[in-house]
Parts: structure tokens; sequence; C-alpha cells
């Protein structure tokens, strides 16, 4: 898939906003990417997934793992295509873990898949949960990346599609001493 048609299959689904959001780190930004609005529709999340596997063929991944909620779709489509084993982490009183009984064989070769990555920040702690557990992660990708390749997650990582769009600290965020915008739409995306 082309960076143009992932956005492209965004906008067609209306899982692009804009506004006035505030994200998960805590930062401010003017676009939102809703990516269930897209990943509701099971063709589309397996284009992507497709999309993602084609990039990791051949390289003997056997397990992919999400971290919840967001890249639980996408992660077991990537998984799907590239005939992996698939699990996700979860935060446990604030701390991302391992549950529901899900165990990592030591040395298994694992991607981490999210659905967008702004900080990294969530794909970084499931790596190191992954990494604590015995796993040789091996890479990070996601639908879109929406650092532009500045976010680091401490492996090779690919995205689908790029975008560079500001996320701000809520002190420097011209929309909230705007008089226009005066509410703030709280969303959570990692």
């Amino acid at each position: 898939m082309k960076p143009e048609e992932v956005i492209n299959e965004f906008k067609k689904t209306d899982a692009l906003l804009e506004g006035h959001f505030q994200l998960t780190s805590g930062l401010h930004s003017s676009v939102y990417l809703q990516c269930a609005r897209v990943l509701q529709y099971p063709d589309k999340a397996g284009q992507f997934g497709q999309a993602i596997a084609h990039r990791f063929e051949n390289q003997g991944i056997a397990l992919v793992a999400s971290p919840a909620i967001g890249g639980i779709v996408i992660g077991h489509e990537v998984a799907r295509a590239l005939g992996a084993r698939f699990v996700w982490t979860e935060r446990e009183s604030g701390k991302m873990t391992l549950r529901r009984g899900f165990t990592i064989t030591p040395g298994e070769k694992t991607l981490v898949v999210e659905d967008v990555i702004t900080t990294g920040g969530s794909t970084r702690e499931t790596i190191e949960t992954l990494r604590a557990a015995g796993a040789d992660v091996v890479g990070a990708a996601s639908i879109i990346d929406r650092s532009n390749g500045e976010a680091d997650v401490s492996v090779p990582r690919i995205a689908l599609a790029s975008l560079k769009v500001a996320s701000v600290d809520p002190n420097a965020c011209d929309a909230c001493n705007r008089d226009h915008f005066p509410h703030l739409m709280t969303f959570y995306l990692s």
C-alpha cells in the first residue's frame, strides 16, 4: 500500500479528525486519528495487516505483540498474515504487563505492532515488557507514524504512512488560548 492510499482510507471512513484534542501522552493536537473507525472494516484491517506483514516476510517472526487496546486489531491481522502467534500487553496499576496467561518463549522472534505512533511510549513499554519476559524484539510497525520518523522505540520500525502533525504541551497550545476552541476533546492515543 502506498502512503496516500492509507491516508485516503482514513479519510473515507472519517477516521482522520480535525479539531482540538488531548492525546494519551497529555499533549494537545489539531489532528486525531481514530483508528477504530477504519479498523471496524475487516477488509481494510486485513489490507493494512497484509501490507505490514509484507515488510517482515522471511524474517522468522514467531510472535506479534501489541499494546492494548489500539494495537489489538491491527496486531492480530499482521500475525494472521505472517502465520505467527499473537499476544497483547495492557496496563495494570499504570505498568505495561503481559496478562491473561500469555507467555513468551525465551528468544522468540517478536514484532511489536501499533495502530498509531505519536511519541512511541506504548510501543517502548511493550518492547520493555516483552524483553523482560525473554522475547527477542526485532522490530516495530504501525499503520500511521504521527512523529514522521522521530519517535525512537529502540528497535527498527516501519509505518505504512507518516504524518508530521504538531503535538504540543498544553501550556504552549494555541487552540487553548483562542476563544473559538472552548471545548477540549479528550482522546487516548499513544
